[in-house]
């Protein structure tokens, strides 16, 4: 199990608050110097227009406002990735069914669980390789909801495929030569948790998976 920690996107974060609001301190204290030395100087008979000062202390407030909203938002987003951290860091060696058309080959064979939206008139199921050469094609059940499809690794001239990732298509049409709407999904075992992204993903034999793409977790 592998389990991947990034700090570096969290601490540019805080940097970047961190020297905005040391910038526009440093920016106030500016202005609030040369305000009081321009009304300490100011002539009697034309005085400085006061709402131009006003604005830009409105400006100010504006600004500061604005970064300690972000500096909100940034501290929210990071709790929210901490949460998902933890339920992917629970998945840990557990069975996942992900959203996916792409699973491993191995000496039990390629399994995947397809669904229809709608009864077809007719289904293919073609198995391709990671080059996108299809290797095998076999006509699928049509009936609306979920089926399963194992390939034994056998290619469309009978030979035996090595082993690897493999991307099953699923095309149905309806009497009318519409497309029905498909879905595929594939249990694989969780191996390792990554952190490293804005968002958690997960390893598994295939490959990475998105956090989001987990649609059921069992032991």
């Amino acid at each position: 199990m592998t389990i991947a920690i990034d700090t570096a996107t969290q601490a540019a974060a805080t940097s970047a608050t961190a020297k905005s609001r040391a910038t526009l301190s440093q920016n106030f204290d500016t202005f609030l110097t040369l305000l009081t030395s321009q009304l300490k100087n100011q002539d009697p008979l034309a005085p400085v227009d006061s709402n131009q000062f006003t604005q830009q202390l409105v400006q100010y407030s504006q600004v500061e406002q604005q970064i300690q909203t972000n500096d909100m938002l940034t501290k929210l987003a990071d709790q929210q990735k901490t949460t998902t951290a933890g339920a992917a860091l629970a998945y840990l060696g557990r069975t996942a069914t992900i959203t996916s058309t792409d699973t491993r080959l191995d000496a039990d064979g390629a399994t995947w669980t397809y669904g229809l939206a709608a009864g077809a008139a007719q289904t293919t199921l073609s198995v391709v390789d990671a080059s996108g050469r299809e290797v095998f094609r076999t006509v699928g059940s049509s009936a609306k909801g979920d089926t399963t499809f194992t390939w034994d690794g056998k290619t469309a001239n009978g030979q035996t495929a090595p082993e690897g990732v493999y991307r099953l298509v699923v095309k149905a049409t309806n009497g009318a030569g519409a497309a029905v709407t498909s879905t595929v999904r594939v249990n694989e075992r969780i191996t390792g948790v990554d952190l490293t992204g804005a968002t958690p993903s997960v390893t598994t034999a295939t490959g990475q998976r998105a956090f989001a793409s987990i649609l059921q977790v069992r032991e």
